[in-house]
């Protein structure tokens, strides 16, 4: 067991999770610089700065940006706490882990919650939702853009379509895919957006960025009752990160600094940039597993999430302890499946920092020995001869300095 008492050195790791991603040294120094207090002047001025690099990261105009301090968890309870008020009515697109997660939090706010599933690996039916919503006073519509659990992104712009048919607000979870995929909340008509510092920002974990248009202002002036959480109420907290600076928590300061330093990294690369970067690699990555004879879970290359790869752990393989060799020996992190795949995948991710040429063909390189020695017949170094020709082949990445 270790000691409490011992000084503090965790292993380096090269983490290819769905979360978290590994962070630049540029973040690490941002988060030792010194710390002020929340409602120094010298703060408030700066969660100025930090808010408009949001804007930009988000594309919106958006009066309420901000990172709420919280994980991505509490994204998803800010979105549905606010929207939803006793008597409600609303539509949550449920296709894994997360999205069902929307749909539960949403059940407890005493509104009533329509879930539209899809097998895991698949994206929900606009069709679905349209039909589940005929008839009824819908007032949201949510749904995961990029489902974590499974690898799946979804196709935003036919469930603005049929929110727009239903009246409702369109409440999005980008926790997988902003700043990795390309996301434009202004242009595709989302009226609440949240996600999560640790994926392809590359800050550290704690912080859930979120935005809320005019129309979700409105309709927060408008409840009838109180927002369910006192932590997570948007009327108060807003106020904080508002013109007035009113106390509202401390937050945690120092996340904002490595937050402030990811985001400026993200926007000097330029957005579309590092959402064509999250593609070249992972479309290496696919290539090397399948040269390796390695079967993808979300079976349309449409559908499969740049910044999540999942696969099916091959026959014979003991899957914990071929990702346990994977970190013990090589230092490099991959996560199991989730839910109902939790024993017959693997998740893989390129998200942010992590997500770097040099990373993919490590990983090859390291999943391709672990198999070999668990029995597996492959034909060694196929797979990191298919990964550098399909670099080989790619387009330039664009070079760009955000919005």
């Amino acid at each position: 067991m270790m000691d409490p008492m011992d000084e503090l050195r965790p292993p380096t790791r090269l983490m290819l999770t769905p979360g978290p991603s590994c962070i630049s040294p540029r973040v690490y120094r941002a988060l030792a610089t010194p710390l002020v207090g929340h409602v120094d002047p010298w703060f408030t001025e700066f969660m100025g700065g930090v808010q408009e690099l949001l804007r930009r990261v988000f594309q919106t105009e958006n009066n309420i940006t901000f990172p709420i301090s919280a994980s991505g968890t509490g994204g998803i309870e800010t979105a549905v706490v606010n929207a939803l008020e006793p008597g409600d009515e609303a539509i949550v697109c449920v296709n894994g882990v997360f999205s069902d997660r929307m749909a539960e939090i949403a059940e407890r706010t005493g509104a009533k919650i329509h879930r539209v599933p899809a097998p895991f690996g698949r994206t929900v039916d606009p069709g679905d939702v349209r039909r589940a919503g005929q008839g009824r006073k819908i007032k949201f519509v949510g749904l995961a853009h990029g489902e974590t659990s499974t690898g799946v992104v979804t196709k935003l712009e036919p469930f603005r379509k049929v929110a727009d048919e239903l009246g409702a607000l369109l409440v999005v979870d980008s926790v997988a895919t902003l700043a990795g995929v390309p996301l434009d909340v202004d242009r595709q008509g989302i009226d609440i957006c949240f996600s999560g510092t640790q994926k392809a920002i590359s800050a550290p974990p704690g912080m859930s960025p979120i935005t809320v248009n005019a129309r979700v202002e409105e309709m927060l002036r408008k409840r009838k009752t109180k927002v369910q959480s006192w932590y997570f109420d948007l009327t108060t907290v807003m106020n904080y990160w508002g013109k007035e600076r009113t106390y509202h928590h401390t937050p945690p300061i120092s996340l904002i600094y490595g937050l402030h330093e990811a985001l400026r990294i993200v926007l000097e690369e330029g957005l579309e940039a590092s959402w064509e970067r999250h593609r070249q690699n992972q479309a290496a990555l696919i290539a090397g597993l399948e040269a390796m004879g390695i079967r993808l879970f979300v079976e349309n290359p449409e559908d499969r999430l740049p910044t999540v790869t999942s696969i099916y752990i091959p026959a014979g393989i003991d899957g914990v302890k071929a990702r346990g060799r994977l970190l013990n020996e090589f230092n490099i992190e991959i996560s199991g499946g989730l839910g109902e795949i939790k024993s017959t995948t693997w998740r893989i991710g390129l998200m942010g920092y992590s997500s770097q040429r040099a990373n993919v063909l490590l990983f090859l390189d390291s999943l391709e020995r672990v198999l070999l020695d668990q029995g597996m017949k492959l034909s060694i170094g196929a797979g990191i001869a298919a990964a550098a020709s399909s670099f080989a082949h790619a387009e330039p990445v664009p070079v760009g300095h955000g919005r």
